[in-house]
């Protein structure tokens, strides 16, 4: 559904910026065929206007815009919609994500008695170690943690219960 949105959107935005363009281009023509044509003297001749073809300008000028402002703008209002739905649900997931990594770090600061590893941490919560060792970190500030280095160069976070 989200796709037909987007191309919904699309259409309507590219068909509003066609009609605005004819719309601009009528107007220009319009313009250039009111302008006085010197003569050979220097003078402006006679002038001779096609009414007809002027008609049709001022016709392809105003349907132009009939049809390319509300096409424009329902396009635009589809776009922006899409545009904050995703953000709800961007953020939505980050909340998620958030609330899951919550869950299995207090989870593991029980199981552990307050003792807790970046790879363990890692693999628990299925996180790169770059993004694990960013978040226990992060929690280590937050709850005062001490750090232990061990023989082998691994890190432990060590939380008071």
């Amino acid at each position: 559904m989200k796709t037909a949105e987007k191309l919904a959107a699309g259409w309507l935005l590219t068909l509003g910026f066609m009609f605005l363009t004819i719309s601009v281009s009528a107007g220009i023509q319009k313009h250039d065929m009111l302008k006085p044509i010197p003569g050979a003297d220097g003078n402006s001749g006679k002038e001779f206007l096609n009414k007809p073809r002027l008609y049709r300008l001022n016709y392809e000028a105003t349907q132009g815009l009939i049809f390319g402002v509300p096409t424009l703008i329902l396009g635009g209002w589809l776009s922006l919609g899409l545009y904050h739905q995703s953000r709800q649900e961007k953020k939505a997931l980050n909340q998620q994500m958030s609330d899951r990594l919550q869950s299995i770090f207090y989870q593991m600061l029980q199981e552990n008695k307050g003792r807790m590893t970046l790879l363990g941490f890692a693999i628990k919560s299925e996180l790169p170690a770059i993004a694990a060792r960013q978040y226990l970190d992060e929690k280590a500030k937050e709850f005062n943690a001490n750090f232990k280095v061990s023989e082998d160069g691994t890190v432990s976070y060590h939380f008071e219960i």
